[in-house]
C-alpha cells in the first residue's frame, strides 16, 4: 500500500506533461530450444517453442530532474504452462539531486563482477523458467535511495514485497524428478510475501581497483526444497530469513581483469560462505585481425552440500570470449565448468549473438550437463542439454 501510494503521487507530479511525451521502444522473439535427448521424466518434449514481448515506455519532466520507466514482459510457452507467464520488470519513478537519486516503484539491480556465479547479486529474484544461467530476473518492488560522494555511492533498500521464484511445470524441462509446487511456498516468517527486507552497499573506485561491500536482511531469494509427505507428487519451496554479507572486487591491470566475489549468508538450515574467484586477459587484434579473444578462468567454491540451488562447492571453469568488433556486434562466449570432486560432473555453455539489421538480432545459447552423483543437481539435469536459438525485434 505504501509502494502503491508513492507511485502514485509521482504519477499526480508528472501529470499533462508525462502523457504527452512517452517514448516507446522494446523487444519482442520467437524462441526455439531443441533438447539432445529424450526426457528423464514423462511428459516431457524435445522441442519447446515460445514467443515473448518486452515493451518499454519511458517519460521524463523536469528537464530531465524526474524519469519515469514502464517495462512489462510476457512469454507463451508451447509446451510448459508455468513458462508462459508475465511480470513487470520495471515500473520506477527516478529522481535525480545534486549528490543523490531516489528510485520508487518495480526496478532491476545488478550487483557483482564474476562471470560464471553472481554470488552477491541478492536483491531481484530469479526468473528460473527464463534460462538455465540464472541471469534473468523479476522486478523487485523497491524505494531505494543512492548518495554520491569522493568516498564512494552508499545505497539503500527497502523491499516491502517479496517475489517468489518461479519454476518449470511438471511438463517443462529442467526441474528435478518432482516438479516443484511453487503455489506451496512457506516461509519462516509469518509476513511470508509481506515481509520488508532491506539492504545497504557501499561502492567506490580506488585506483586499478572497483569494491563494492554489501548487506542483505530479509527473506532468501534461493529456497530450499522440502519433501512433506513420503508419497508426495512435488516438493515445496522453503524460504527462511537470512543475512548475507558481501564483498564483490574487481582490478583493472592492462589487458587483465581480476575478479571476486564472496559471500557469508546465515538463517538458513546452515550458514555457509561461498566465492568465486579469477581473471580474464584479453588479447587485442588477434591473428592480426580487428577481433578480441579473452581467456577466462574462475574457481567457484560453496561449503553447502545439500542445496539444489549450491552449484559451485568445488569447481573450475575455463571460458573464451571473442569479440569481432564489427558493425554487428558479434561476440560469442563459451566455457567449460569442471567439478573438482568428482570428475564425472561437468558442464558446458556457448552463449553467441549478432545483429541482422537495426532492428533484427540472433541469438544462440546451448547448455551440455552431465553428473552420475545422484546428489548433484546436474544429474536430475543430465539429459537436459539443449540448444536454444532466438529471433529477436527491436522496436
Amino acid at each position: 500500500m505504501f509502494l502503491r501510494k508513492i507511485i502514485s503521487a509521482g504519477l499526480i507530479l508528472a501529470s499533462g506533461q508525462v502523457w504527452a511525451e512517452w517514448e516507446l521502444g522494446g523487444l519482442s522473439g520467437l524462441e526455439n530450444r531443441y533438447f539432445l535427448q529424450d526426457a528423464a521424466y514423462s511428459g516431457q518434449e524435445r522441442m519447446q517453442v515460445s514467443l515473448f514481448i518486452e515493451p518499454e515506455l519511458y517519460t521524463e519532466w523536469n528537464d530531465g530532474i524526474d524519469s519515469l520507466v514502464v517495462k512489462p514482459f510476457v512469454r507463451l510457452d508451447q509446451q510448459d504452462s508455468e513458462r508462459t507467464h508475465g511480470d513487470i520488470r520495471e515500473l520506477v519513478w527516478l529522481h535525480v539531486g545534486d549528490n543523490w537519486e531516489s528510485r520508487v516503484g518495480v526496478s532491476k539491480v545488478f550487483w557483482g563482477q564474476t562471470e560464471s556465479l553472481h554470488l552477491v547479486d541478492i536483491i531481484n529474484q530469479t526468473d528460473a523458467v527464463e534460462s538455465l544461467d540464472g541471469e534473468d530476473k523479476l522486478g523487485q518492488p523497491m524505494v531505494n535511495l543512492r548518495v554520491f560522494g569522493d568516498w564512494g555511492t552508499v545505497s539503500g533498500f527497502l523491499l516491502p514485497y517479496f517475489r517468489e521464484r518461479t519454476f518449470a511445470g511438471t511438463d517443462g524441462r529442467l526441474r528435478p524428478p518432482l516438479p516443484i509446487d511453487a503455489d506451496a511456498a512457506l516461509y519462516e516468517s509469518d509476513d511470508e510475501q509481506q515481509h520488508l527486507d532491506y539492504a545497504l552497499r557501499w561502492q567506490n573506485s580506488i585506483g586499478d581497483w572497483e569494491v563494492g561491500v554489501s548487506y542483505f536482511d530479509g527473506t532468501t531469494r534461493e529456497p530450499e526444497l522440502l519433501f512433506l509427505a513420503q508419497n508426495s507428487e512435488s516438493v515445496t519451496p522453503y524460504y527462511a530469513q537470512v543475512e548475507q554479507f558481501g564483498l564483490d572486487v574487481l582490478k583493472v591491470q592492462g589487458a587483465w581483469l581480476l575478479k571476486l566475489e564472496t559471500i557469508h549468508r546465515r538463517g538458513q538450515s546452515e550458514d555457509f560462505t561461498a566465492l568465486v574467484a579469477g581473471f580474464e586477459r584479453t588479447s587485442v587484434g588477434v591473428f592480426d585481425t580487428s577481433h578480441d579473444l579473452g581467456v577466462l578462468m574462475e574457481y567457484q567454491f560453496d561449503e553447502r552440500t545439500d542445496n539444489f540451488f549450491a552449484n559451485g562447492q568445488n569447481d573450475l571453469m575455463l571460458g573464451l570470449r571473442w569479440v569481432f568488433n564489427d558493425l554487428d556486434g558479434t561476440e560469442v562466449l563459451a566455457g567449460y565448468v569442471q567439478d573438482l570432486d568428482e570428475l564425472a560432473t561437468y558442464s558446458g555453455f556457448v552463449e553467441a549473438s549478432s545483429r541482422m539489421s537495426d532492428q533484427w538480432r540472433w541469438k544462440l545459447d546451448a547448455y551440455f550437463l552431465s553428473s552420475d552423483d545422484e546428489t548433484d543437481t546436474y544429474f536430475y539435469l543430465r539429459r537436459d542439454d539443449h540448444i536454444q536459438l532466438t529471433l529477436e525485434y527491436f522496436f
